[in-house]
């Protein structure tokens, strides 16, 4: 019943702290916000108030380059001043390698000659540039973040400030996280193996695994493979680990309650787009349905309809992509419409350096809910931070250095070409 994911959601949500409830949520019509909760309006004016905090910084900072750059496999988007200031950000793979075009045509043009301190408004104005707006979604957005990534890491530079401290303040410095198998191709004991290696390698104290066949109609990835392997995590981790799943759009209504069943029958803690990703009112359905949280927004492109969602109380979880949705301040603005209903903003991340951004976003986001996901980088990365990024415990530090946190930016560009 939806009181009951409330208060779950309200006080933290582990292992052995979800009950289950009997089926059968009173539905409402499509459309009517929820009962008690923030109208439209008010989800507007959250939405729309200022990200940014720029005191430190008094005099323009006026863009002068930015550059799509390659260093060995990596991509890098590097903005100068034209002081001679910098900044650095990190493309989400594989993307850079289809979408360097917009990049270069669509969104570095706008942004040449102005005040990087105007940021918010000229990323509105990116939107009407050159009819940007007709490539909605994740081609224009991820190039969007990309820039706008690079210009946080230069505005931190200068005003030697974090970037949780520029997008509203810092409220934690570390972070619990859980690891997360992408993989289909297993059975459920080869599944459990490779996350016993996951949690062994990071620490964490939750895990999320995948369920049904990825956008798959019902089907599952092989015969019999979520209704064994559900349980089968369970039984093999205890009660000590928290468990999440994602079905990757897999299910109808029908379908994903009984997997939610399922899910509850083990006490995870939440479920990830049970139904095809735009198909909002289905995915109500089954959050209505469920005693167990329902995530959702890994695909979402649009703000009215994450506004839809949040007023409707489509999710209990809000889940952008910082990447996908374009960017950290249009993804703190999904938060705050979320924090005042109520519902946590548990991001999703892209690969590479994605953690990174992440534990910016989480340093300064009041409600994350209780774990971020982590996909293994800090072996790679996590010594280009000053200090180190660190895994212990099941939690990873946030940088606290300026802008982004990279301790070397000359040496890290060093070798980097222009693509």
């Amino acid at each position: 019943m939806r009181i009951n994911r409330r208060s779950l959601l309200a006080g933290g949500i582990g292992a052995g702290t979800i009950g289950l409830a009997p089926a059968g949520a009173a539905q409402r019509k499509a459309g009517t916000p929820a009962p008690g909760g923030p109208s439209p309006q008010d989800l507007d004016r959250a939405a729309a108030a200022t990200v940014l905090k720029l005191d430190a910084l008094k005099s323009p900072v006026i863009i002068e380059s930015i550059k799509l750059l390659r260093k060995d496999k990596d991509y890098l988007v590097q903005v100068r001043s034209r002081d001679g200031a910098e900044g650095v950000s990190f493309p989400n793979p594989p993307r850079a390698d289809y979408l360097d075009k917009i990049l270069k045509q669509l969104v570095i043009p706008f942004f040449i000659g102005k005040d990087a301190r105007d940021l918010e408004n000229l990323l509105w104005e990116l939107y009407r540039f050159h009819d940007n707006y007709k490539l909605y979604g994740l081609a224009l957005w991820s190039p969007q973040a990309w820039v706008e990534f690079a210009i946080l890491d230069l505005l931190g530079r200068i005003a030697r400030q974090p970037l949780g401290a520029l997008l509203g303040g810092i409220v934690r410095r570390e972070v619990a996280i859980y690891v997360a198998s992408g993989r289909r191709d297993t059975t459920p004991q080869q599944e459990v193996e490779y996350l016993q290696k996951l949690v062994q390698q990071s620490g964490a104290r939750a895990l999320k695994f995948r369920v049904g066949g990825r956008m798959s109609r019902n089907a599952d990835a092989m015969p019999g493979r979520t209704e064994t392997l559900i349980p089968l995590v369970r039984k093999t981790f205890g009660e000590a680990i928290d468990i999440h799943a994602d079905s990757n759009s897999s299910y109808d209504p029908p379908q994903a309650i009984k997997v939610g069943r399922m899910l509850e029958e083990i006490k995870a803690v939440y479920f990830e787009e049970p139904c095809p990703f735009d198909h909002l009112e289905d995915t109500k359905a089954v959050a209505d349905a469920l005693t167990i949280p329902v995530a959702g927004g890994e695909q979402e492109y649009s703000d009215w309809r994450f506004r839809w969602m949040v007023a409707n109380r489509g999710v209990d979880i809000v889940q952008p992509d910082l990447h996908y949705y374009g960017g950290m301040i249009r993804s703190i603005r999904v938060a705050r419409m979320a924090q005042l209903a109520k519902m946590p903003t548990t991001v999703h991340i892209s690969g590479g350096l994605g953690f990174v951004y992440m534990l910016h976003f989480a340093s300064c986001v009041p409600d994350i809910g209780r774990y971020q996901e982590y996909k293994l980088g800090t072996e790679k990365y996590g010594n280009w931070f000053d200090p180190p990024i660190t895994v212990q415990d099941g939690k990873m530090t946030v940088p606290s250095g300026p802008g982004l946190g990279i301790k070397d930016l000359p040496g890290l560009l060093q070798g980097a070409r222009e693509v």
